[in-house]
């Protein structure tokens, strides 16, 4: 139950709410009414005139039947996104679990922390300077995840990571604009859309089409844009279940433990109106802007549509330049020479795997070549271990020498720690010895055929192994 203060604070903040976000009277006369009502119930609680009041609660819900659901099924933060702090009540709080932490659930008359919900992740903040862990949504409660407990009926002060949840509502209008866009434009509808954490990363629309061409791409970014640019409200509305107009309301369903007799929808005017609980920008110039990011292709004909909404894009932007300045000095060369030096030094780099290529055949060829004429009879093991090789080097050695009944046991990398192996020879003896080399070596492989090779974790364990092998082949 709201006291004086509270609904006070509460009517100072309707009256600034709608001034500054220039919503329509009548959703502003709702919100007025609706915290008459609270007063009334405050002064029946008070044992004020019960049945006149409950009488005045009656007729206003009659004449304004909207007021029941909003009051029952919407959170403070649904009909004031920007709201930054509130004062309510602790209704219940129990203990809980968040994984393997201990913490309390935490249920309050009103919240303006989001429960996380169509698509849009939930919001943190600290209740009573109690940090909020997590906010879900259990039927029509927001259920707050808190780590110590609150005290059951008193005053709670609930207030908001603005940074993050601001960023949400970027991200989050911005998606609906770019999906009524793509529809307008060229008949794409959006089958999901992912908010990804964090102003560093991207999110992404999925858009039912199997491709994206780079004038289609620049076409949405440009509209949407331009729509950023006129300043088109953003409000939303709440709609009775039977009401007409939801037909021509986007909509791809309501959660399986929806509650009540009225929707809740957001309007971009003119552009775009959708069911959606999440929290949105009072109007599209909050955006700023849009960047459509890049297209990736994904199985079952549909496209990843990645774009960065609002702040993201300038801290995207201050990371790109930061990468720039970094590059221009590694390079010595200024940004406008970047793909080009970058392009020499691929060609380059080839060339010289190429090269080291070649060196490596025949650096193989000649310690085979070696193995077999520096000793009358042939050692019938060859250790080998070199610092530079690779995966083509170690086969090599065993093609060369294998077919001379030449049990080969190679490594390559430093003289301790991580690196590879290969052991080849006979079958029987490499099924046996395999499992047991990858043991000594700290290391895990596998194989068939008289090869058996994986990674190693302790190549200072070699001796070891050449020991294990010399003792197997007496």
């Amino acid at each position: 139950m709201f006291n004086s203060a509270q609904i006070t604070s509460n009517l100072h903040a309707e009256v600034w709410c709608h001034l500054r976000l220039k919503r329509p009277i009548s959703y502003f006369v709702e919100h007025i009414l609706f915290i008459y009502v609270s007063l009334l119930q405050l002064m029946i609680a008070n044992e004020r005139d019960h049945v006149m009041m409950q009488i005045s609660i009656t007729l206003v819900y009659n004449i304004f039947p909207r007021l029941a659901f909003i009051r029952a099924m919407s959170f403070r933060c649904q009909r004031d996104s920007y709201m930054q702090t509130l004062n309510t009540r602790v209704v219940s709080c129990e203990p809980s679990k968040n994984g393997e932490s201990e913490c309390y659930e935490a249920v309050l008359e009103d919240t303006i922390l989001f429960p996380e919900g169509g698509g849009q992740a939930d919001d943190r903040g600290k209740i009573n300077g109690v940090d909020v862990l997590r906010v879900t949504r259990r039927g029509s409660k927001a259920v707050h995840l808190v780590k110590s407990p609150l005290q059951v009926d008193s005053e709670a002060v609930v207030e908001l990571d603005w940074r993050r949840r601001f960023d949400h509502m970027q991200q989050h209008t911005g998606q609906h604009l770019i999906t009524a866009i793509a529809d307008k434009e060229f008949g794409f509808k959006t089958k999901s859309w992912h908010l990804s954490i964090g102003v560093d990363s991207k999110c992404y629309v999925e858009l039912g089409t199997a491709s994206l061409s780079k004038e289609q791409l620049d076409r949405i970014e440009e509209v949407c844009n331009a729509n950023i640019r006129k300043g088109i409200p953003v409000v939303p509305h709440w709609y009775s279940i039977q009401d007409p107009k939801l037909e021509a309301v986007r909509c791809r369903g309501l959660p399986d433990d929806f509650e009540g007799q009225e929707v809740r929808v957001v309007e971009i005017e003119g552009i775009d109106i959708n069911t959606c609980c999440g929290t949105h920008v009072s109007n599209l110039n909050h955006l700023q802007c849009i960047k459509l990011v890049s297209a990736e292709a994904k199985k079952g004909g549909s496209t990843l549509l990645y774009y960065l909404s609002g702040d993201r894009v300038r801290s995207y932007l201050e990371s790109t330049i930061a990468n720039e300045r970094a590059i221009t000095k590694l390079l010595s060369a200024g940004a406008d020479d970047h793909v080009a030096f970058v392009g020499r030094l691929v060609k380059e780099r080839a060339h010289l795997a190429t090269v080291v290529d070649n060196q490596l055949k025949e650096l193989a060829q000649l310690l085979a070549f070696q193995h077999l004429h520096s000793n009358d009879p042939v050692d019938p093991v060859a250790t080998i271990h070199r610092n530079e090789g690779d995966n083509m080097f170690m086969n090599l050695l065993a093609k060369e020498l294998t077919p001379k009944g030449v049990m080969v046991m190679v490594t390559v990398g430093g003289n301790r720690g991580a690196g590879q192996f290969l052991l080849a020879g006979e079958e029987a003896a490499v099924a046996t010895l395999g499992p047991q080399v990858a043991a000594l070596l700290e290391g895990k492989g596998g194989g068939r055929k008289g090869v058996y090779q994986g990674k190693a974790a302790a190549l200072e364990r070699r001796e070891e192994v050449y020991t294990l092998i010399r003792d197997f082949k007496k």
